[in-house]
């Protein structure tokens, strides 16, 4: 009888362990899920809340310019080329819009930046529009690919003009902005 009240308490011990033991695991599970979902929540994509694909081609003086080096900033992605006359008469709401807002201060990101991708096939051609439509940010890169470009592939670019603005964490927040629909998004994200 002794025995089996010994016997009796040792299970219940060690129920009572276990149970505890599971209510950690459990807990630990719970927290490990938690974390893992707020790390890797963001997909790389096209969409908006999206991250976007990164870009790394050269600039025309042959050095390689990546996306990513400009994280912390408000980015427009500007898909574009010096034979497409849409694209050249966006231009100067292009340059206005960095006039105004590359030293400005938004929600998430300080400053403003231009990342040009040339869908040229020359390369005179396109450091000549460069120069004259006056695009005097530092960005611009190209594989010279036209069409074939892997930068505009990678993004789905089916015409142009095409932009895509990201925030400072590199996720996309807009799509297609032109002419005053740029400023009036730009002034929106202000802080």
């Amino acid at each position: 009888m002794q025995l089996a009240l010994k016997l009796r308490e040792s299970n219940k011990y060690i129920l009572m362990k276990t149970l505890i033991t599971m209510k950690k695991l459990l807990n630990f599970t719970i927290i490990y899920c938690f974390i893992t979902t707020l790390s890797f929540g963001q997909e790389i994509g096209l969409k908006i809340g999206d991250i976007a694909p990164e870009l790394a081609y050269d600039n025309p003086k042959g050095e390689k310019m990546k996306l990513s080096s400009l994280r912390g900033k408000l980015v427009l992605i500007d898909f574009w080329a010096s034979w497409c006359r849409p694209c050249r008469i966006e231009n100067p709401n292009i340059v206005a819009a960095y006039k105004k807002y590359t030293k400005k201060t938004f929600k998430n990101g300080k400053g403003f930046e231009v990342f040009s991708l040339s869908l040229d096939k020359t390369h005179s051609a396109w450091v000549k529009a460069i120069n004259k439509d006056e695009l005097f940010w530092k960005y611009h890169v190209s594989d010279l690919g036209g069409w074939q470009s892997e930068g505009s592939n990678k993004y789905g670019i089916r015409s142009i003009p095409s932009n895509i603005l990201i925030d400072g964490d590199g996720i996309i927040i807009a799509h297609n902005l032109k002419g005053p629909a740029l400023n009036r998004f730009l002034e929106s994200q202000r802080k």
